[in-house]
Order: structure tokens, then sequence, then C-alpha cells
């Protein structure tokens, strides 16, 4: 499994486990049982995905069986829109995710949506709730609690207001991306800027899969239409989360560094933007 450095030198894999409506200890058990069979190392879970706990035990239990320990995997979580607001809401936010996880520390946590939850998009108060949810996450940081920090589903905008204010640059920004909706705008902002893209929702939450173009080139490669999207994105630099619960699909998930897109075929994925969003549009966030 590749991996690439954080600009804070903090090693991260290009391919991780997306945990995303993956719920109940036993589901969760197995899935990450697969995965760490399968060499995944790197497993994202968010405070709204209410699976925080069942993540934490299954490590704590599968580890040991994989020969593994804390210090070998990477684990990405996030705050939730609920806890935007002053610095002592944001931090017990950040810590419930610690309690959650039972761990000591979290490699890589992310603001998770731009606005308060329960605001209207425009609300004029949400960049200040963010910029206090940003300063809680700096002092987690700044005393190990924290590994690296990041913010999801970000505009260019959004990253820009940060950028200006923050003493702690982000690590990482996570948001919707695969050849339906290719944002390239905001990978070149973040390549400029030394912030790690990663992308979720890489097969247009399944759409994707049946679309002739990249069905032809999953023929033609001898993969599976899932793997020519996900080495798309790797190719551009861009690491990907995804997420299944199919032991098959988990291990194909994690084989994509065995073959490499041809230039065309990379810009024939491109040609099929259209500008769609099948997840979530942080436009409207003021």
């Amino acid at each position: 499994m590749e991996s690439v450095k954080l600009n804070n030198g903090v090693e991260m894999p290009l391919v991780g486990l997306g945990t995303f409506k993956v719920r109940g200890y036993e589901v969760v058990c197995r899935t990450l049982d697969a995965a760490l069979g399968h060499g995944y190392r790197s497993f994202d879970t968010a405070a709204v995905y209410q699976n925080e706990r069942d993540v934490g035990r299954a490590l704590k239990e599968l580890l040991p069986k994989h020969g593994l320990s804390r210090q070998d995997v990477v684990i990405t979580s996030k705050l939730g829109p609920k806890s935007h607001g002053e610095e002592a809401e944001a931090e017990a936010g950040c810590l419930q995710s610690l309690e959650a996880l039972d761990c000591e520390y979290v490699d890589l946590y992310l603001i998770h949506w731009p606005g308060k939850q329960g605001w209207r998009s425009g609300d004029e108060r949400n960049p200040a709730w963010r910029q206090r949810s940003w300063e809680a996450m700096e002092s987690l940081y700044r005393n190990g609690t924290f590994r690296a920090i990041g913010v999801s589903n970000y505009t260019a905008g959004h990253m820009r207001e940060l950028l200006a204010k923050c003493h702690v640059r982000p690590a990482v920004l996570q948001v919707e991306y695969h050849p339906h909706l290719v944002q390239s705008e905001l990978l070149a902002f973040c390549l400029a800027n030394g912030i790690h893209l990663q992308a979720y929702s890489s097969l247009g939450t399944g759409r994707l899969l049946a679309e002739p173009t990249v069905k032809g080139l999953a023929d033609s490669y001898g993969k599976t239409p899932a793997q020519v999207l996900l080495r798309w994105a790797l190719q551009q630099g861009i690491g990907v989360i995804p997420k299944s619960t199919d032991p098959e699909h988990i291990a194909e998930n994690a084989q994509l560094f065995d073959f490499r897109l041809a230039e065309e075929d990379v810009e024939a994925l491109n040609g099929l933007h259209s500008d769609t969003r099948y997840c979530w549009d942080p436009r409207h966030v003021a």
C-alpha cells in the first residue's frame, strides 16, 4: 500500500477504508477484519456516522490478530456539524470522538462540514463558528491529541478563508471527487498549498460503475470498473477511501498498484465531467 507524506510529515496510506453507513459491531468487526487482512492500514469514520465506538473497539480486538499495533494504522474521524461553535463546544465534540474511539490520539481529525447544523447555509455566523472549531482543533493538535488536522467538504473559497487565519495549515481536504465531478480548481489549489486532497464517493455512489467509458476501460485493462475509477484518482495524487462490507470488493479495491492508466484514458475519464454531485453541495454555505 503506497502512502503520502502530509505537510507535517505524517505518513498516510493513499487507500483507506470508508465506513459511512457501516453500523453494528458485528458488521464493523467483520468488515475491518477483511480490510486488515487485505493490507488496509487507514480507516475513516466520523461522529455523524455513529460508529466510532464500534470502529475503535474492533481495531483494539483485531490488531493483535493481524500482528499489528495501534501505531501501524491511521484512524481518521470528523467533528460533527452540531459541534461547531465556541471553542469549548468544539473541543468537547473532538474529545467525544476520542473517547468513543477509545484512543490516546487520532491520526487525522477533520471538520466535517463548513456550516453549523440547524442553521441556514447562508447564515453569516458560519465563518466565525468554523474558525472557532479550527482553533479548538489546533490546540488539540499542539498537545498531540491529533497527529494531523484538516477539513472536509470545503470549497476553494472556504479554504482561502481558512488559510488566511489559521496557525496550523490543514493537512488534508476530503471532498466528493470522481469523473462526474472533476474539481480541477480545488485539486490545483491543494497542490499549490501543500494540502493532500482525499476523495470520497469515488464511484459516484455506484452510478459510475455502469458508465460505458468506465466499463470499456475496465475490460481493456482486465480490471473492475471500481479499480479503474480508484486508479484514476490515485494517478492524480488523490487519496481514496472506498467503502464496502463485501470481502471480495474490499480485496479488489486495494489492488490498485499493479497497473497504470494511459494518459489518454485518464483524459477520457476527465471528459465525463458533468458537475454532478451525488452527495452534498457545500457551495452555498456562507
